[in-house]
């Protein structure tokens, strides 16, 4: 007995002087250690283990195995690594021998992230900080946990309605009570010329399917599905969960796939989908990033185009570690991390901007939708009006960055329901508003493949309602589906790039008061170099004639001609060139502003 209570004794004794020690070697955070002190030395919290590197995997770098990830997703990164390896050091797997020791430890590996180097556990004081003495571990951080962020759904239950009236005006597509909300954002017309979301992977990430039999969903094309919550394939909540759990997945899903004539055409619905499950339902457990991180991995792997998350992550309450609006600057939270490292990979990352309001002291935002990679979608009714309960930024990294991107209908949304397999009904939130938003971003990459994310962003957000005087209310405004399908064609991303795409650039960009613009000729060639602004006519022409192979560098006043200022706006460089050079004309696009 006396053994026993000895043992005991040094038990309690040891997370102390431990954290101590692996503060000094390790780096565990102060957060970890102030979570534990306030709780008795038993219990187990997620924290992050970050390892120094990836171990016996560290002589791949410089030449990776191809088979790290798909086909599919090393042919979309080609669209963003011109220049550099499609495979890096983030996609190289975890070394094995330094999760198993951190597993001996006795702490529980929840997930995995390769682009991060590190993986969650549940483990105890005395365990993290034997964790943190490894060889291998870099340091601990906090695993951030947080309130659930999901859509103000309006009660009710609506039965199967009929089209009032038959609403055929895009080819022969009835859209029924949905018309409106893709009506206001263009999408009609995009379908009405076949563009329907074909040849595009969509990842959808929720908080699981209750109902993927529901009629809207049946001819739904499902690649693959991960239950990131449960550690399965079935996507769809436990069976003995109340029926509630994972119907949101469904309400959101049903926005961007469904296709039921008459009573539901969901925006994209002729793409494909992979299907994740990151949130635990259950009222008591709060929500954890690193199912979304370990979500976008896999999905990045299978090879999606386009992610569509309508969760958010904010606050939660002590002693779990949270991060606030302070936070959202775009580099701080782990899963914002996560977001932009997808974008990078040729991913575009579509996100909820939140249902916190407004503040007029701060911003509302919710992670990953402070990314300045990320698409954070706001809401508006369908006669344009701002959701109240929809988020505003700016965000808090200095440059107070406009927040959120662009808007859809978020305000009483046409989507499946989970009471029976021909039930709708509608529901309203930004997280409605973001697969809308969605669809229209699948439309415009299976319109125009060679886009980039980036690209796809900037359509979206200068061709949007307001595009002219954007703010934190509503963004660049209410998307314009075909107008951004124009942009983008006006910008030669419609097809293989010529090598002359690669080497016009134009910075710094925006612009104020001038900005340089630089082109390279392999050989002697007659070139144009001319401004033209939005509507496609000519305001300036910088050099017109016989030029010598080589280098060049011009710069613009952005003024036109007849040397008058212009007004702010986006205007195209344009670099005009024979025929035989591989392209008529290549474009690089440029914002002034005053």
């Amino acid at each position: 007995m006396k053994a026993l209570a000895f043992g005991i004794w040094i038990a309690a004794l040891v997370p102390a002087w431990a954290f101590g020690a692996a503060q000094e070697r390790a780096g565990v955070d102060p957060r970890v250690a102030a979570q534990f002190a306030t709780l008795p030395n038993n219990v187990t919290l997620p924290v992050w283990v970050v390892f120094a590197d990836k171990g016996v995997h560290e002589a791949w770098k410089a030449s990776p195995p191809g088979d790290l990830v798909s086909e599919r997703s090393l042919q979309r990164r080609r669209k963003v690594r011109l220049e550099k390896a499609l495979l890096d050091a983030g996609d190289l797997p975890l070394d094995e021998s330094y999760v198993s020791a951190v597993e001996r430890t006795g702490a529980k590996v929840r997930q995995r992230s390769k682009w991060l180097n590190r993986i969650s556990v549940e483990a105890t004081a005395a365990e993290i900080a034997t964790i943190a003495l490894l060889p291998g571990v870099r340091a601990i951080e906090p695993l951030a946990r947080f309130r659930r962020r999901r859509a103000e759904e309006t009660p009710g239950v609506v039965a199967p309605e009929k089209p009032t009236p038959a609403r055929k005006p895009s080819g022969s597509i009835d859209y029924g009570p949905s018309f409106k909300q893709l009506q206001q954002i263009g999408v009609t017309t995009l379908h009405a010329q076949g563009i329907t979301g074909q040849n595009v992977l969509v990842g959808h990430f929720d908080n699981g399917y209750r109902l993927l039999a529901h009629e809207s969903l049946l001819p739904v094309t499902i690649v693959a599905a991960h239950d990131f919550v449960d550690g399965d394939a079935d996507p769809a909540p436990p069976v003995s969960a109340p029926s509630s759990f994972g119907a949101h997945g469904i309400l959101t899903l049903s926005a961007l796939a469904g296709w039921a004539p008459g009573n539901l055409i969901g925006a994209a619905f002729g793409a494909h989908f992979v299907l994740a499950r990151t949130e635990d339902d259950a009222s008591e457990t709060p929500l954890e990033e690193d199912n979304w991180v370990a979500a976008i991995e896999w999905a990045d792997s299978i090879g999606i185009d386009v992610a569509s998350t309508s969760l958010g992550y904010l606050d939660f309450d002590v002693p779990f570690p949270s991060f606030t609006w302070e936070n959202m600057d775009g580099n701080t939270t782990v899963i914002t991390r996560a977001a932009d490292l997808a974008v990078g990979r040729g991913i575009v990352v579509v996100n909820s901007a939140g249902n916190q309001g407004l503040n007029t002291l701060h911003n509302t935002l919710i992670g990953p939708a402070d990314g300045d990679s990320v698409i954070a979608v706001g809401a508006v009714d369908t006669l344009g009006v701002r959701a109240s309960f929809s988020s505003v930024g700016p965000t808090t990294d200095g440059l107070g960055r406009i927040k959120p991107d662009i808007d859809a209908c978020g305000v009483r949304v046409r989507c499946a329901s989970t009471t029976g397999t021909t039930d709708y009904r509608t529901a309203s939130g930004t997280s409605l508003s973001c697969p809308l938003a969605a669809g229209v971003a699948a439309l415009l990459v299976s319109a125009r493949p060679a886009a980039t994310p980036m690209q796809i962003r900037d359509a979206m957000r200068l061709t949007a309602s307001q595009a002219g005087s954007p703010d934190n209310l509503l963004g660049w405004g209410i998307l314009n589906a075909p107008a951004a399908l124009a942009y983008l064609s006006a910008t030669d991303v419609a097809g293989d790039e010529a090598n002359w795409t690669r080497s016009l650039s134009v910075a710094p960009n925006p612009m104020r008061g001038e900005t340089t613009i630089r082109y390279a000729l392999s050989s002697p060639a007659t070139v144009a170099v001319t401004i033209v602004d939005a509507t496609g006519r000519r305001v300036r022409t910088l050099r017109r004639g016989a030029e010598a192979a080589g280098s060049r560098a011009l710069v613009w006043n952005g003024r036109d001609d007849a040397d008058r200022v212009l007004p702010n706006g986006v205007y195209f460089v344009q670099l005009e060139l024979p025929a035989a050079h591989g392209a008529q004309h290549v474009r690089a696009k440029t914002v002034l502003l005053r």
